[in-house]
Parts: C-alpha cells; sequence; structure tokens
C-alpha cells in the first residue's frame, strides 16, 4: 500500500492527516509542504502576530507529534507536477499515492512592476509575517496599504495601533463589496476613519517610486502619496500552476463536486485550493475561511480513502475580522436580492444586517455582535424564510431593531 498523500502542510493539510486517522485509516501518510515551516495557523498572522510584543506561537503541532501519528513529513519541497497516470506527486522526487488530497492554498497577489523596490509587503505566510512585523519595528513615517479588504484593514488597524500614520488605497468605490454588498461594504469603511486612517477609495495604483527602496505610490488619479512601507493586500490566486497538463480540471482552484472530489479518481481537494459545490446554496464556491479549511481537509482525507462511502461537504461559510478593537463577522453569502439592517447602525458602531435570496435568508453581517453569529448561522443552515428570520431579529434584538 502507497497510501495517503497530503500536498500542502497547512491548516487543511494537517486536518486531513488527522481526519484519515480519525476514521481509522492505519496506511502510510505523506504530508508535503512547500514551507519549512509545519503547520501553523493563518489568522493570527494579521492580528496579534502584528501587535503583540511578545510574538505568539502559531505551530498546530509538533514534528514529534506528527511522528506519532505515523506522518512522512516531507517539508521545504513544493510540489511541481502530478502523474495521475502513475499516481505520483512530482516533489523533488516521485512520492506514489492511492489517494491524494490538495491542500496547497493560495498564493498572495502582487502588483505587477514592485519586485525591484525594498519596503513592499504581502502578507500570507509566516515568513511574510515576520518581515511585516520587523518593518513596523522599524518605525515607517508614511504606511500604504493597497486594498481594504480584511487583511489589508487588518494591516492598517495593526499599524494605526502603533501610532503609525495609515493610508489606504481601494480600486472599488465601495471597499469590501465582493463579501459584504456596496453600502454595507461602506459602512465598514467607517471604522477606518474614526480611528485615523486615511482611506481613497475609487482610486487604484499607477505605480511606484524610489531608489531602491519604495518611497512613493503613484495613483491612477494623478495623486502621490509619500511612503517608505507599502503592504499590498489585493487578494490571493489557489496554488495550482503545479497541476497543469495533470488532468485535474481546473477553475479559480481545482473544481471538485460536492463531496470534493476532482475530475480525477481518488484526487480530492480542501481548503482555500478548492472550488467546490456547495449544496446548501446550490453554487460552486472557494471560501479562503479557516472554518471551511479544517472541515474540508478532514472530510476530504476520509472520502478520499473510503469512496464507497463519501460523504458531501454543506457548509454556512463563516469568517471574521478584527479591527480597531470591532470585530466584523459573516456568515453565509451577501445575497443579491435585499439586505436588511435590523439592529443598530454604522454609525452605532454596534450593527446586524440580514442578507435575503427569494424567500429565504442566505447572509448576515453583524459587528461587535458575538453572541448572535451562531444564531443567525443555524437559521440559514435551516433554510429560514426571510419572514421568520425577521421576526428571530424582532425578537433578539426587541427595541435596538430597527
Amino acid at each position: 500500500m502507497t497510501g495517503l498523500v497530503v500536498v500542502g502542510a497547512s491548516l487543511a493539510g494537517l486536518r486531513a492527516v488527522e481526519g484519515a486517522r480519525r476514521a481509522g485509516f492505519d496506511g502510510p501518510i505523506t504530508l508535503i509542504g512547500a514551507e519549512e515551516h509545519l503547520p501553523y495557523d493563518r489568522p493570527p498572522l494579521s492580528k496579534a502576530h502584528l501587535l503583540d510584543e511578545t510574538v505568539p506561537s502559531v505551530q498546530f503541532r509538533t514534528e514529534a507529534q506528527l511522528a506519532e501519528m505515523g506522518v512522512r513529513l516531507v517539508l521545504s519541497t513544493p510540489a511541481t507536477a502530478l502523474d495521475t497516470d502513475a499516481r505520483e506527486v512530482v516533489a523533488g522526487r516521485r512520492f506514489p499515492y492511492d489517494a491524494l488530497v490538495i491542500a496547497t492554498g493560495a498564493r498572495a497577489r502582487t502588483l505587477t512592476g514592485t519586485e525591484q523596490y525594498a519596503g513592499v509587503h504581502v502578507l500570507r505566510t509566516l515568513d511574510d509575517a515576520n518581515d511585516l512585523r520587523r518593518a513596523l519595528d522599524a518605525g515607517p513615517r508614511h504606511v500604504v496599504v493597497v486594498g481594504a479588504g480584511f487583511i489589508g484593514s487588518e494591516v492598517a488597524s495593526a499599524a494605526r495601533a502603533r501610532g503609525l500614520p495609515v493610508t489606504v488605497v481601494e480600486a472599488a468605490r465601495h471597499p469590501l463589496t465582493r463579501s459584504l454588498g456596496p453600502e454595507l461594504g461602506a459602512a465598514c469603511s467607517l471604522l477606518h476613519e474614526r480611528h485615523g486612517t486615511r482611506l481613497l477609495s475609487g482610486v487604484g495604483v499607477a505605480g511606484l517610486e524610489g531608489a531602491g527602496s519604495v518611497e512613493k505610490v503613484v495613483l491612477t488619479d494623478g495623486t502621490v502619496l509619500e511612503a517608505d512601507l507599502v503592504v499590498v493586500g489585493i487578494g490571493a490566486s489557489p496554488a495550482v500552476e503545479w497541476l497543469e497538463g495533470s488532468g485535474v480540471t481546473l477553475g479559480d482552484g481545482v473544481l471538485c463536486d460536492e463531496t470534493l472530489a476532482s475530475s480525477v479518481s481518488r484526487v480530492y481537494a480542501a481548503g482555500d485550493v478548492a472550488r467546490w459545490v456547495n449544496p446548501l446554496f446550490g453554487r460552486p464556491m472557494r471560501l479562503e475561511h479557516w472554518t471551511s479549511a479544517a472541515e474540508q481537509g478532514a472530510l476530504a482525507a476520509a472520502n478520499a480513502l473510503n469512496p464507497g462511502r463519501v460523504r458531501p461537504y454543506s457548509t454556512v461559510p463563516y469568517f471574521w475580522s478584527d479591527w480597531y478593537g470591532s470585530r466584523i463577522q459573516f456568515v453565509g453569502v451577501p445575497g443579491a436580492d435585499e439586505h436588511r439592517v435590523v439592529a443598530g447602525s454604522a454609525d452605532d458602531g454596534e450593527l446586524v444586517a440580514l442578507y435575503r435570496e427569494g424567500d429565504r435568508l442566505v447572509g448576515a453581517l453583524l459587528v461587535d455582535q458575538p453572541s448572535s453569529t451562531m444564531k443567525y448561522r443555524g437559521l440559514i443552515a435551516r433554510r429560514t424564510s426571510w419572514a421568520d428570520a425577521l421576526a428571530f431579529a424582532r425578537d433578539r434584538h426587541g427595541s435596538w431593531a430597527s
């Protein structure tokens, strides 16, 4: 038996290993990772890792613990190809498999033409976070963050907490439009203004200037910003280049069915790299969320090892982000038919908004309302009607509801 191979020493990859053992698989497992690090937790990288005086540990398990589980670790070794005919992963050498879980995640997008400048950072990996922390420790005079999404906004929040001047540049007219919709994305962006961050929306970056190190950011409207530290937070692309020509169907990730199975037998995907059909919403999704990565990893391994007993992966997407001491949480999807603020307002700094598709509750945005988040996630999972969701909101929030 050649066993299970997991490519990607990520959260999804680790949960695949653990899930295989929990499912009773006692054969060989190989975990291949491109980075030198053991699997680690990503959310703290843009939060506590940039702020705490003592850098917190983000490692999930020790090498000894993985060895006790019978896991063969192959780190600092990116996969470069997949031979599905021979059932082998190429990563330095060839690793045969009976079942394969692809958990290679995603890579941070960069700004074209900025590679020659020192002082330009992205934030995706532990090494990225360490580099950015050192840059913030140096006390830059002008911090420019490109992208007002969740990572960019968390970095801006961390820089402001250090007392640094920050300008955020966002190409879209309304920040977070894809995640929250235009009106509520704009409402969340008020947090920047309240905490002294300058937000420039509806304008892109034309280029950078500087002699070796970045000194200026030139915007598409002609504005020139002083900058000795630039952080690019413009999203991530699934790490699938190594799968080209393998026969695995790709399209904004590894295309999977409801069970996380790829187009090739015994090859499954999990985490940021997987674009699968979510049966709860009847549509394909690729989620870059901690919760889904953990859940998908375990199920992908179990399904890959037990092809006669596969189960679909159905979930209500959930993510959170911390800005300036406020917690933003979102469950579900931003329904296109209607959104309604049912409690608080953007001006209050606390907010609950619901999203509708047809006659069904499909999403909820909550700002500093953590006790309500999982309640709404449960309603969405049960396919609650819009009328019942509004009645629940009135009962839960009382006179505070609008």
